[in-house]
């Protein structure tokens, strides 16, 4: 059971069922706002991560009525939650003040918190938090997380690396970021092997018009060279990293700790402030998990005060790709 406490001294009780196989979840952090309190929930994920969300709507059906009490996923990915109406409160006092403390709390982080974003609707992080829910229920990819959060990092003008371009889907959700009237925006894709420069360029001849399609370069090196293709005095907004094999490739030509290495330390050096590395890797291959390994301790030891680390890993499914993020303060 989980009980909620009152700031006025009072003990106040709210107790929900916990069902079998769903994540634990733990009080942290109350957030005080005009002697009001918000109860921050951290989700640890564990055994069933698909079932690690469905905590927030249990009462009366678990997926029904979940995404009615799902307030925001925030950028810490740290939820806020209300509680469901059928649900029964020790107070009708407790739910007045948790309800209007959320509430008081989410006005406060939209107007104070919140980067600005490039997405359609005004939303700072608009598709998000279905992208992230689709994730942890197993609906969507490491990816397509990726390529959620990269909408609110990248604008419109701005310079991105694609340091393993592949088969381009990564190139392409690059170019609609930066691509507009203007055409200051860039996008240097790059990729040793042939067959991968020869799928990013037909894709985007597919995809964009010429206009477009002029914003993107393609380089055949290695992408521990990045520096030497971004302009002088150019700041980079994202370097996002694909590790492993190219699809449909030779399983044998693939990513190599050592150079991923120097690439990361070579993408620290360029990519500009409130700008990120995207590294999705894939620990399935022979030496993949290596790679993992190499990436991770990197992210680990970037500096605190200028740097925020984080990854995004299945604990169920240990071949799952894992997405590591490092944002530049």
């Amino acid at each position: 059971m989980i009980s909620f406490f009152d700031v006025g001294g009072k003990k106040e009780l709210c107790q929900m069922p916990i069902y079998h196989n769903v994540a634990n979840f733990l009080l942290i952090e109350p957030l005080k706002f005009s002697n009001l309190v918000t109860i921050r929930l951290e989700l640890h994920l564990q055994a069933s991560i698909g079932c690690a969300m469905a905590f927030m709507g249990v009462y009366p059906n678990p997926y029904i009525s979940l995404p009615h009490n799902i307030i925001k996923l925030r950028k810490s990915f740290k939820l806020f939650f209300q509680a469901p109406a059928s649900t029964s409160f020790a107070s009708s006092k407790l739910r007045s003040i948790f309800t209007h403390s959320v509430a008081q709390h989410d006005a406060v982080t939209s107007q104070a918190e919140v980067p600005s974003s490039s997405a359609s609707d005004g939303s700072p992080f608009s598709g998000l938090e279905d992208v992230m829910t689709g994730y942890i229920f197993g609906k969507r990819k490491a990816t397509e997380v990726a390529h959620s959060v990269w909408k609110n990092v990248v604008r419109k003008g701005d310079l991105a690396i694609d340091a393993t371009c592949g088969n381009g889907y990564d190139t392409l959700a690059m170019l609609r970021l930066i691509a507009d009237e203007t055409r200051r925006g860039r996008v240097y894709a790059m990729d040793l092997q042939k067959d991968a420069l020869e799928s990013t360029s037909s894709l985007l001849d597919r995809s964009v018009n010429n206009d477009e399609r002029e914003l993107v370069e393609l380089y055949a090196m290695c992408h521990t060279k990045m520096e030497d293709i971004v302009p002088t005095g150019n700041a980079v907004r994202l370097v996002a990293f694909n590790l492993g094999y190219l699809p449909g490739g030779d399983k044998r030509v693939k990513t190599e700790s050592d150079t991923t290495l120097l690439a990361l330390e070579a993408a620290t050096r360029i990519i500009a402030p409130g700008g990120l590395i995207s590294v999705v890797a894939y620990v399935g291959h022979s030496g993949g998990r290596e790679e993992f390994e190499i990436v991770q301790s990197f992210g680990a030891g970037l500096p605190i005060d200028s740097w925020v680390c984080c990854k995004l890993q299945m604990l169920n499914r240990p071949l799952a790709p894992v997405l590591v993020l490092f944002s530049r303060k």
